[in-house]
């Protein structure tokens, strides 16, 4: 008999991922990416990871012969890519198919922010209604307005073809303005948050968006803004989104990521002109099994034709025979 491929699942992955790998693969799960929960000899034989959240580098120098990581999730900045690379180890993520579900609920906390729908939801449920009569008029709405997409990538993209359903004025910042698009470029982010009165932050957390958009970021936004955050909360200063929001020094925020995930700040909880998400812009279960298969795929794609389908940008590898790797740049 032929010995099966043997992968590692360090901590909890969506069991559609494990479904669809027992059968053509070895599973050896861990509770966590960590080298102590797994024997050298036995870490010797892995030669793939399946990882939903964090593959530090000295988990990765612990498998010898890893040849590929495959990330849950279109974010992957968890995994020590550079560590991966050094090694020739190819990472793959899951973009595309989680960009719709985002998009649209980058659209639902958007209204949520401006109408306080959940708000009015509430008063409803509680009988207000019949005790008080109407929903207060909402003093924000969509009409008139400008948005300044921070990130404007895939998902991105999918959210300004959602806003311009809505008559909403497009503009972006990126780190380079792209050529394929008719939306107003703003060289800085400081720039962007003085055009627009709706900021909505889709960036990546790397070294450089680290809490870009701080107290001054917010009070170029000016008192009729709103911010919407659905990137990483790394990307937001949180004390001084607070203390903005309290003051009026801008309108409203609505907010699906946060820097210390689960724990949000009390100081934003506090706030009436906030509208708060648990992390959930993803979240269907349609959505979520299509990111699952994308990472089964990729482990298939590779072990069986040498190649992943989607590897991230530093890691375009190519699996040659004797699991030599080659650039496929």
């Amino acid at each position: 008999m032929v010995a099966k491929t043997r992968l590692l699942v360090p901590g909890t992955i969506r069991d559609r991922v494990l479904d669809r790998l027992k059968d053509a693969f070895d599973v050896v799960r861990i509770e966590r990416a960590d080298p102590a929960l797994l024997a050298r000899s036995e870490a010797a034989s892995i030669s793939g990871v399946a990882v939903s959240g964090g593959l530090g580098a000295a988990m990765i120098e612990h498998l010898p012969s890893l040849e590929i990581i495959a990330s849950f999730g279109v974010g992957y900045d968890g995994v020590d890519v550079a560590a991966a690379a050094a090694r020739g180890i190819a990472v793959t993520n899951t973009p595309d198919v989680l960009n719709d579900e985002v998009a649209d609920t980058t659209i639902g906390l958007l209204l949520n922010t401006v109408r306080r729908l959940p708000q009015a939801e509430a008063w409803l449920r509680e009988g207000r209604w019949v005790r008080e009569g109407a929903f207060p008029l909402t003093p924000l709405s969509l009409r008139g307005r400008k948005a300044g997409i921070y990130g404007l990538g895939r998902i991105g993209m999918a959210i300004a073809e959602r806003l311009k359903g809505f008559g909403v004025g497009i503009a972006y910042h990126t780190r380079r303005p792209r050529e394929d698009v008719p939306f107003a470029y703003y060289p800085s982010l400081a720039e962007l948050a003085e055009a627009v009165d709706i900021l909505i932050a889709i960036v990546p957390k790397t070294a450089e968006t680290h809490r870009t958009i701080d107290a001054h970021i917010l009070r170029a936004l000016g008192p009729n803004g709103v911010l919407i955050n659905v990137g990483r909360g790394w990307t937001v200063d949180e004390g001084a989104l607070a203390e903005t929001l309290g003051d009026g020094v801008i309108a409203a925020a609505g907010l699906d990521v946060f820097y210390d995930e689960p724990n949000v700040p009390q100081a934003l909880l506090d706030l009436p002109n906030v509208s708060l998400l648990p992390h959930v812009a993803s979240a269907s279960v349609a959505t979520r099994d299509a990111m699952a298969d994308l990472v089964a795929d990729n482990l298939f794609a590779w072990f069986e034709r040498g190649a992943a389908l989607t590897p991230v940008p530093e890691t375009p590898f190519v699996r040659k025979a004797g699991n030599d790797l080659e650039s496929l740049r």
